[in-house]
């Protein structure tokens, strides 16, 4: 692939975005190349966590772009079937990140603006270095967010905040991300994947069934009434009673031992 690079150990995939010219935006090519590697790790036994990440930018600065947004050079002369066939591409991408079995950890290492805010979103969980920066300017552009912007955000944010940040195209701070809710924590830069890796370490430790199954009632859960979700929950629930990783989980508890849960 030509900006995208996948390493996995560890039962840990890193996916890093690598378009150092342009600060790892999104263009056609790059959303092919992410959705391809995406529908790959969601099929494969050996990786439980996946880390998303952004590469260097030119003068080899790590901290300086997680995804700086859509390539504007790609939609600039684009037409309305152009542009929503472009968004299709990005959410058949992003929707398998989302709901791909194992747990996604974005760690954000800079800008994560329009496009670059959006695929993070996508991801369970956000790590962002002190110096990241979120937001969805695509009103400044003359476009909205394209990417699952306008849903994602509303959903982690609330809808009140969603639209001020979308109406307004502010940029915000790390901090701020934290305090409304868009990003799961802040770490130095130099600590954000080891930071990212250590939380790897820890959802490793626990069924991977079980948090598989969580996922999924999580997400249906979040598009329905509760009564619903409740019942989902229920279901699902029973069906992790079927597994040996209950067993084991279980007998480990009552025996007063580490367990070793293995379903997946």
């Amino acid at each position: 692939m030509n900006n995208v690079i996948l390493e996995v150990a560890d039962q840990i995939a890193i996916v890093t975005i690598s378009r150092p010219g342009s600060l790892n935006a999104l263009n056609s090519e790059t959303l092919a190349e992410l959705n391809e590697t995406f529908a790959g790790i969601e099929k494969r036994k050996d990786v439980r966590v996946v880390i998303l990440t952004g590469g260097p930018d030119k003068k080899g600065n790590a901290f300086k772009s997680f995804v700086a947004g859509a390539d504007i050079s790609e939609m600039v002369n684009a037409t309305a079937p152009e542009g929503r066939a472009m968004s299709l591409l990005a959410m058949e991408a992003f929707n398998r990140l989302e709901n791909m079995p194992q747990v996604t950890i974005a760690a954000v290492n800079g800008f994560a603006l329009g496009g670059g805010c959006e695929i993070s979103m996508a991801c369970d969980i956000r790590v962002a270095s002190e110096n990241a920066v979120f937001g969805q300017p695509e009103c400044g552009l003359g476009i909205l967010p394209g990417f699952g912007g306008t849903q994602r955000l509303a959903r982690l944010v609330g809808k009140g905040r969603a639209k001020e940040l979308i109406f307004t195209c502010d940029k915000i701070d790390a901090q701020e991300a934290y305090r409304i809710g868009l990003a799961n924590k802040v770490v130095p830069a130099e600590e954000l994947i080891p930071a990212c890796k250590e939380m790897a370490a820890k959802i490793l430790k626990n069924g991977s069934y079980a948090i598989s199954l969580a996922k999924q009632v999580i997400n249906s859960g979040m598009d329905t009434d509760l009564n619903s979700g409740l019942k989902a929950e229920a279901d699902l629930f029973g069906l992790s009673f079927a597994t040996g990783d209950k067993k084991e989980g279980m007998t480990a508890f009552l025996e007063k031992r580490p367990s070793n849960l293995t379903d997946f």
